[in-house]
């Protein structure tokens, strides 16, 4: 067993252990056939809190949609947002178009390879700065994202709270003293295949294929599942809400979502708060001057955001007669489908359609 304390003695050793295996085993990924700033940064932005293999759709669709920045500063925020529907926390879709306008306006349509630079842009925090600025321009600059920090507190036995700001940091310097001067972003992309692949968050990390377990002190010592600590999950905040479809002349009733707070500038449903009976939502329909004419039960969702959960019932409301002056937009099933941006926790609803 190679002596730890200090690892960065044996730094060359770890860089090649590490990015020989990634030769070898790297995850096949469109955004890495063609690294170039633009697609290294639209590849990150939907990777935030989103599975790989839920990405890798979307953004070859993106990429084809809104192949450069111009054409992202320039695209209207409608088509933005269905060609990011599905993937949640929209804020990140509308600062890149915020990001995109920058880049036009003080970078010359030039994404910056300096982080600093980088960081200046909407949207861009220190992760994807260095991931940008180390895989697309090959500058030695780290990249720290969840998996990184698992590995890294593995390696180091760490057992603080990654989620901590003054952990992160501490992570981050011991990566900076291992970091290659050459190939930061293969390094990079190394540590984060290997947290996705081998040193798991969940469960047994896969300790016999991976090829730096003779540096890891948590392997050796037999604790890979104590860390990183576990920190309590927060209880979710339940809100029961009542979905109304309201159909008028092969229509649908839809409105815009405020654009601050949650799912901003998305079309729903018309709803209310709580759980309502059926009596209860025609009488509040009358009230806004909807006349029901036929009202029947839908199937009750659920979704779950990561602070809050929606608990939803249903109502398929077929409509007699409108006020001129109720204020929603009438689309049709295809427009639904194609044009409007309807958020996921609103899918169950249209597949009853």
């Amino acid at each position: 067993m190679i002596e730890l304390y200090p690892i960065t003695e044996h730094a060359v050793e770890f860089q090649n252990c590490l990015m020989n295996w990634y030769k070898k085993e790297a995850r096949d990924l469109p955004w890495r056939a063609d690294p170039s700033p633009y697609k290294v940064w639209i590849s990150e932005i939907m990777l935030q809190q989103t599975r790989v293999d839920t990405v890798i759709p979307y953004f070859t669709r993106f990429i084809s949609e809104i192949p450069t920045i111009q054409d992202l500063a320039q695209v209207p925020e409608e088509k933005l947002l269905k060609l990011w529907q599905g993937l949640g926390y929209y804020n990140r879709a509308l600062n890149l178009k915020k990001a995109a306008r920058v880049i036009m306006e003080q970078f010359n349509g030039y994404i910056p390879c300096d982080v600093r630079d980088l960081l200046f842009l909407p949207g861009i925090g220190e992760y994807t700065a260095g991931a940008i600025a180390s895989i697309a321009f090959g500058k030695a600059v780290p990249a720290v994202d969840g998996n990184v920090l698992r590995v890294m507190a593995r390696i180091t036995v760490n057992r603080g709270d990654i989620s901590n700001s003054k952990v992160k940091k501490q992570i981050e310097s011991f990566v900076i003293s291992l970091l290659p001067s050459k190939n930061a972003g293969i390094f990079n992309q190394a540590l984060m295949d290997l947290g996705a692949m081998i040193c798991l968050p969940n469960g047994e990390p896969k300790c016999s294929q991976c090829p730096i377990r003779e540096y890891c002190m948590a392997h050796e010592q037999g604790i890979t599942t104590e860390i990183p600590m576990k920190k309590e999950k927060k209880v979710r905040r339940i809100e029961k809400k009542t979905i109304l479809i309201l159909c008028f002349h092969g229509k649908y009733a839809i409105q815009r979502r405020e654009e601050s707070g949650l799912l901003p500038n998305l079309w729903e449903f018309p709803s209310f708060e709580g759980h309502m009976t059926k009596e209860q939502c025609i009488s509040a329909l009358n009230h806004l001057g909807i006349i029901p004419e036929k009202i029947k039960n839908l199937k009750a969702s659920k979704h779950i955001f990561s602070h809050l959960e929606w608990h939803m019932k249903g109502f398929f409301v077929f409509v007699s007669d409108v006020s001129d002056n109720i204020g929603f937009t009438w689309a049709t099933k295809e427009e639904i489908e194609y044009k409007y941006s309807i958020p996921t926790a609103f899918q169950d609803f249209i597949k009853q359609f």
